[in-house]
């Protein structure tokens, strides 16, 4: 029997319930889906990952975006794809009225439409509870598919530790089996690290996921999100946000109750005008660069043709140059504090210890 007569026809072998499908060559086509939720800041069943420092206003401006989705309300003059979300709300739980009240009230009509935004609120062990959910989900709202599930936050859905491999590679692929249980965007809302450079625990989160939002809120208030990383999609978009105050009403003592909304800020507020130390600092980073900088490693945090040195360096060249004190208590909190200012301006970016100038 020669090898042509052992062959299964195609048809055939696609017409079986074989778990892996051959795709032929031929039958590729492009995909004329929308690819994203919101355009060029949230994709379509994707892992994305919002993180920033405690009160920067990561949680009103995920609400705020994934409300728009939605109600399929254009956002900031992006495009959308309109659908059912899902909200889990693992902490700040007993503010969560306040904050659907104040959107109510800034944003919808008293006799607004039906709207697809489904809050969960509950501690989440994501990693032994995901079955669960997606069980929980499909149960309630029937042959609906959220087109995105938000996660509020990850630590308080995680059972371990955020800087063991272990645990968080399990986290990643429970997620991975919410989003192929809906063919969904899983949103999740990180905290930074302590030094504030990149979310916090290891690594493999930020190698898992398709997309990474930086948020952080300015001394003017400003909140900026910035696309730090896009996969197959544009990268360092900048949205700029201010948090509104809305009176939502009285509690038991008549005091009243108060939330807050984002709306809309001018993309130039996000930029603060650079104290003389700052600029100095600057000038002292050129010149490190031009002494000591180097091309920067191969990977995606980096942009293209970036040019880089190490962090000590700079923060020890500051402290020869007389731009801070090396005699202070302690020295390394003001450093910070200048590193931080330049990086919410967009002067510089840091990546795994390695800082380099942001030319525009």
């Amino acid at each position: 029997m020669t090898g042509a007569e052992n062959t299964i026809p195609l048809a055939e072998a696609m017409n079986g319930k074989e778990r892996f499908k051959l795709m032929p060559f031929d039958k590729i086509e492009v995909s004329t889906t929308r690819p994203y939720l919101i355009k060029d800041i949230i994709p379509r069943e994707a892992l994305v990952i919002a993180w920033g420092p405690p009160k920067c206003g990561k949680s009103f401006w995920t609400f705020d975006a994934l409300m728009h989705v939605a109600l399929g309300w254009e956002y900031r003059c992006r495009r959308i794809t309109q659908g059912p979300v899902v909200y889990v709300a693992c902490e700040g739980e007993r503010g969560i009225g306040a904050r659907v009240e104040a959107y109510r009230r800034r944003h919808l009509a008293e006799d607004h439409d039906f709207v697809p935004f489904y809050v969960v609120l509950t501690r989440l062990n994501l990693i032994g509870e995901h079955q669960a959910l997606i069980a929980d989900i499909r149960a309630q709202l029937d042959d609906v598919r959220p087109v995105v599930i938000a996660i509020d936050t990850l630590n308080r859905s995680l059972t371990g530790s955020e800087s063991r491999d272990e645990d968080m590679s399990a986290y990643v692929q429970a997620a991975d089996a919410v989003r192929e249980a809906f063919a969904c965007t899983i949103f999740l809302i990180h905290h930074c690290g302590i030094d504030g450079t990149r979310p916090r625990g290891h690594t493999s989160l930020t190698g898992a996921c398709d997309t990474q939002l930086a948020v952080k809120r300015g001394s003017n208030g400003v909140v900026t999100v910035t696309v730090e990383y896009m996969k197959d999609g544009s990268e360092g978009d900048v949205i700029a946000s201010r948090l509104e105050v809305v009176d939502v009403g009285q509690d038991q003592d008549g005091e009243a109750i108060t939330s807050c909304v984002i709306v809309e800020a001018d993309a130039a507020e996000a930029k603060t005008r650079t104290t003389p130390r700052q600029r100095r600092a600057l000038a002292v980073l050129y010149d490190v660069l031009a002494d000591h900088g180097n091309a920067a490693p191969e990977a995606d945090h980096y942009p293209a043709g970036a040019v880089v040195v190490d962090v000590d360096l700079w923060r020890e060249t500051l402290f020869s140059a007389g731009v801070l004190d090396a005699n202070a208590n302690n020295p390394r909190q003001p450093f910070k504090r200048l590193k931080d200012g330049l990086a919410e301006r967009g002067e510089i970016a840091e990546w795994n210890g390695l800082v380099w100038a942001v030319h525009e």
